[in-house]
């Protein structure tokens, strides 16, 4: 596996929900470091996506200049695969950006928010 180069970064006002969300949804967990005197505090996390992506993730602070809501694309194998993973991430509190569509530009995709806000484009569009 080639290491990833790129990462989206999101603060979580419940950063261990945000994790358990991030794995419903395909994300495997490759690191929590969490703060030494407070075990609910997650300083870093970390989630690989498929091959080749990720997610870093930290639990909001007070006064923290790195919060808020964010939009990530994640893509997928396959028109049919957008389709269960939107279905999933309602099933664990999401809520709907977008319904299932074609783009003009290929692809069938979705959009949910996350319960702090943060939106999943689910794509099965590639790129060019």
């Amino acid at each position: 596996m080639t290491r990833p180069q790129l990462f989206h970064c999101l603060r979580y006002t419940d950063a261990d929900r945000g994790i358990n969300f991030l794995q419903a949804i395909g994300f495997t967990t490759a690191m929590v470091v969490r703060d030494p005197d407070d075990s609910t505090v997650v300083t870093h996390a970390q989630l690989a996506w498929r091959d080749n992506g990720g997610i870093m993730l930290g639990s909001t602070q007070d006064g923290d200049p790195h919060y808020g809501p964010g939009i990530c694309n994640l893509v997928v194998a396959s028109d049919e695969d957008v389709d269960s993973l939107f279905a999933t991430a309602l099933e664990h509190g999401a809520s709907t950006v977008t319904e299932p569509n074609y783009a003009l530009h290929g692809g069938h995709n979705a959009c949910v928010a996350d319960f702090d806000g943060h939106w999943w484009n689910i794509d099965s569009y590639p790129g060019a």
